[in-house]
């Protein structure tokens, strides 16, 4: 009996540590989904306020989807090379847009140039297949779907892909490239910022959860396409 009531308490002191470790987990991946969502809104602020960017201004409500990446930087990265972590989100025809999904990027190379460390990136997803992709457990640019430089400055003209890059880059700039970089959905912080398990698809096509701290980006979204 002695035995049978220290393997029950042993259980429960187990029990408890798994608990008391993975609660500290839960809470930071909240706050990490919790701050993307918000530096996304400023990201996409600050994109919809740029001069250079009316191309994009006009042509957000042709989108299927946007993905923001409010900092891809340039290494430090799993691979050695670069990456950043972003939201998606999906527009209806109604013109509302649901999410957000929750996405990390990586690449060994990306392409950036000249001194660039950092750079803000948004992906207009155009077509259906851009954004079916996504809701997959991994797509690779270039090799999965097609993505292409969207066009910027005065009389930029339209561009024919998938997916529409766009990059705002922090400190000397020479270029960026997406081509080969993988984009896989981050569960941890879905799962987190919902409350319960999440997947992409349960996100975007079946609409499981909402959470109305990203109210604000979707309302931008809404006017930002408008």
């Amino acid at each position: 009996m002695r035995i049978l009531k220290l393997k029950y308490r042993t259980f429960f002191v187990l029990v408890a540590f798994l608990i008391a470790t993975i609660q500290p987990v839960f809470a930071d991946d909240n706050a990490d989904a919790e701050g993307l969502v918000n530096k996304s809104l400023t990201t996409f602020n600050d994109f919809n306020a740029d001069p250079d960017m009316t191309w994009f201004q006009k042509h957000i409500g042709q989108a299927k989807g946007i993905m923001i990446i409010p900092r891809l930087l340039k290494g430090g990265f799993i691979f050695g090379g670069s990456g950043g972590s972003g939201v998606l989100l999906k527009r209806e025809q109604s013109g509302n847009w649901i999410g957000p999904a929750f996405y990390t990027m990586g690449s060994v190379s990306w392409g950036l140039q000249a001194g660039a460390e950092a750079a803000e990136v948004i992906l207009l997803i155009m077509s259906q297949k851009g954004l079916d992709s996504l809701l997959s457990t991994k797509v690779q640019l270039g090799a999965d779907v097609s993505v292409a430089a969207g066009p910027v400055g005065a009389g930029a003209q339209a561009a024919t892909a998938d997916i529409l890059q766009f990059s705002r880059a922090k400190g000397i700039f020479g270029g960026l490239t997406l081509e080969g970089s993988v984009i896989t959905p981050r569960e941890g912080l879905m799962n987190a910022y919902y409350g319960k398990p999440m997947t992409p698809v349960n996100i975007l096509v079946t609409k499981d959860a909402k959470n109305p701290q990203s109210d604000a980006l979707r309302v931008a979204l809404i006017k930002g396409a408008g």
